[in-house]
């Protein structure tokens, strides 16, 4: 198993993130940081702070120069996917190949209502952006990207000069409906987050997942698997490795540790310290 961390740009501050990754580059038990793409903060007060995702990746990717960079997850519905694809291509250019394209559905209606962003049913929602999907890997890939669907019209498009990782970015969505989310995961990621929960639920996502990449010939293998793992105000670090070893007995790849706000460097040691004895992970040091 690998690990990650997640700094949530909400209820904390530019001056408080940026210690966070910089010292965590130079800890080779993470492998990668995220961020999210919420404009006001989640599970919170949403009447607090909240540093727009991508402007706030891209600085933190200059800032960096090992760990792999990604937006956890990418709302659909905020961005045409052809900027979106633009935008990915430049961040892979300028983090020399560090990009973990991260997109879903959407889902906040508080914010997309405040400014005005449709949001849609959920069929629509999901129509919409398994369109998205299409739209993005092909303007990631492709010279030119033609598309004619219900949401999305592309005529000879062209998105230059495209990223150092080809054909494109590795592409993660999050997300656990079983019907439409893992479905389209299975067709067009090559990584899967599951948001978080009990190992069962887990692995019976996992399970149908699998059965949906079945379904289309596809090897489940080819998809890194990561999940939400949580640390608490009380820096429970054994809490974080048990519920890491236990996604882990089925089958996860990539734990992603969510950092509490005020975001303090002080936790990271100690997280890796903990992650090195519990012998889940082999690093190069």
């Amino acid at each position: 198993m690998r690990f990650a961390f997640k700094t949530s740009p909400q209820n904390t501050s530019w001056a408080q993130m940026l210690p966070i990754w910089q010292a965590a580059d130079d800890i080779d038990v993470y492998e990668s940081g995220w961020t999210f793409d919420h404009f006001y903060p989640i599970f919170s007060d949403s009447t607090g702070p909240c540093l727009e995702g991508w402007v706030t990746l891209t600085a933190l990717a200059q800032a960096t120069k090992r760990l792999r960079v990604g937006v956890l997850v990418t709302g659909i519905h905020y961005r045409h996917p052809a900027v979106l694809a633009n935008m990915a291509s430049a961040l892979d250019i300028i983090s020399n190949g560090r990009l973990e394209l991260g997109i879903g559905a959407g889902w906040n209606e508080e914010e997309s209502g405040a400014y005005g962003i449709e949001l849609g049913s959920v069929k629509e929602r999901f129509d919409r952006f398994e369109e998205a999907c299409e739209v993005l890997t092909g303007l990631l890939s492709q010279k030119t990207t033609s598309f004619d669907g219900k949401y999305y019209q592309l005529k000879d498009a062209r998105n230059e000069p495209k990223g150092p990782q080809q054909p494109h970015p590795p592409i993660c969505i999050g997300g656990s409906g079983e019907r439409r989310t893992l479905r389209i995961t299975a067709r067009w990621a090559q990584h899967w987050n599951f948001v978080g929960g009990p190992p069962e639920e887990f692995a019976r996502k996992r399970d149908v997942l699998a059965s949906h990449c079945a379904d289309i010939g596809r090897d489940p293998k080819e998809l890194m698997i990561s999940a939400h793992v949580r640390l608490g105000q009380d820096r429970d670090y054994a809490k974080v490795i048990d519920e890491a070893a236990a996604l882990g007995a089925e089958g996860l790849d990539l734990a992603i540790v969510y950092l509490p706000p005020p975001h303090d460097t002080a936790v990271l040691e100690p997280l890796a310290e903990a992650i090195r004895d519990s012998g889940l992970t082999v690093t190069n040091a």
